[in-house]
């Protein structure tokens, strides 16, 4: 075994790294854990209890998978790691909000050309306290050493979420109309997309100061979960379409939930756009409006509600909401 052993370490797989590993993550995972998860770390399979089924009329299950992209360059390169996980939890949670549904537990995926069981423990830990924040259970997951895939130092990071809706409760977008309203929350910064533009931009600046921390720290800005200001919006019936902004910006994500023959009407001049989307266009020469087309530029999560409803969710949303537009007769997203 030991000669096996050697030989499969010698290829660039090593499987005392991957125990270390495990040990230094089954804590933090298992504090996820709720009374219905039956079997999860160790496990080929996680077994949970879906007895929450039950309390629906016609219950669906909504699944997204997703990744943090070359964020995890920016995190490597300043050796702050653990925040990627808060990232790829709160990305997935997002992407199943849309459509209405609650979490019901997560998956991950880490891969690398070396597990560095240091390394790979400080990502799984993010995520276990991202989910643990939630209430989700981190189910389960794997860790993957694949040398000759991936390059020397690289790792990536992917994540699985499974969630819960009556089917009469799903968000599709089919009751939007023209003249209906656009509510923003904010980001914050680059959430989880961009990052391959945005380390072009600001190569070699990464520890640059900027207002009061570095350009690196600020590009790292975790990315946000609405679970908990969007839900009880959801549970009083207030919320007609959703859009989570991630790759493709605004004018990729708005349409996504869109009738036929329906558009957005976007007034700039309605948010102030984070200064660190304004230095990556100085530094990197890109226009506006591909800016717009890359980056969120500030707009993380967008509701469409009815007018006669838009003072009432403005005043019942946990945190500020902005009116940045509406929906009109028409196709695509003009941005004013």
């Amino acid at each position: 075994m030991s000669k096996n052993s050697s030989a499969y370490k010698r290829a660039g797989v090593d499987l005392a790294a991957s125990d270390q590993t495990l040990g230094l993550i089954k804590d933090a995972v298992k504090r996820t854990y709720t009374p219905n998860v039956l079997a999860g770390l160790g496990a080929f399979g996680g077994l949970f209890d879906a007895g929450d089924l039950k309390r629906l009329n016609q219950p669906v299950l909504v699944a997204s998978t997703d990744g943090v992209g070359t964020k995890t360059k920016v995190a490597a390169a300043l050796g702050k790691t653990r925040g990627l996980g808060f990232d790829i939890v709160h990305h997935c949670v997002n992407d199943i909000l849309v459509q209405g549904a609650t979490p019901l537990f997560f998956l991950d995926y880490v891969a690398a050309a070396k597990l560095e069981p240091t390394l790979i423990a400080d990502l799984i830990t993010g995520i276990a306290e991202a989910c643990e924040s939630l209430g989700i259970p981190l189910l389960g997951g794997e860790t993957a050493e694949m040398p000759g895939v991936y390059a020397e130092g690289e790792f990536d990071l992917v994540g699985t979420i499974i969630g819960l809706v009556d089917r009469d409760k799903i968000i599709d977008g089919s009751t939007i109309q023209p003249g209906d309203k656009l509510l923003a929350l904010m980001s914050g910064g680059l959430q989880t997309n961009g990052f391959s533009l945005a380390r072009r931009a600001l190569a070699g600046k990464l520890h640059e100061p900027f207002r009061e921390s570095t350009v690196g720290e600020t590009l790292l800005t975790p990315h946000r979960s609405y679970l908990e200001t969007v839900a009880p919006l959801l549970e009083r019936g207030l919320v007609r379409g959703m859009a989570h902004v991630t790759g493709g910006g605004l004018p990729g994500n708005l349409p996504r939930v869109l009738p036929d023959g329906l558009g957005v009407q976007i007034e700039r001049n309605t948010w102030d756009v984070p200064e660190i989307f304004k230095f990556i266009q100085k530094e990197g020469g890109v226009s506006e409006a591909e800016m717009f087309e890359v980056f969120n530029m500030g707009v993380g999560f967008v509701l469409v509600v009815s007018p006669e409803v838009a003072e009432e969710v403005q005043h019942l949303a946990a945190e500020p909401l902005y009116l940045i537009g509406e929906i009109v007769e028409g196709r695509g997203v003009e941005v004013q």
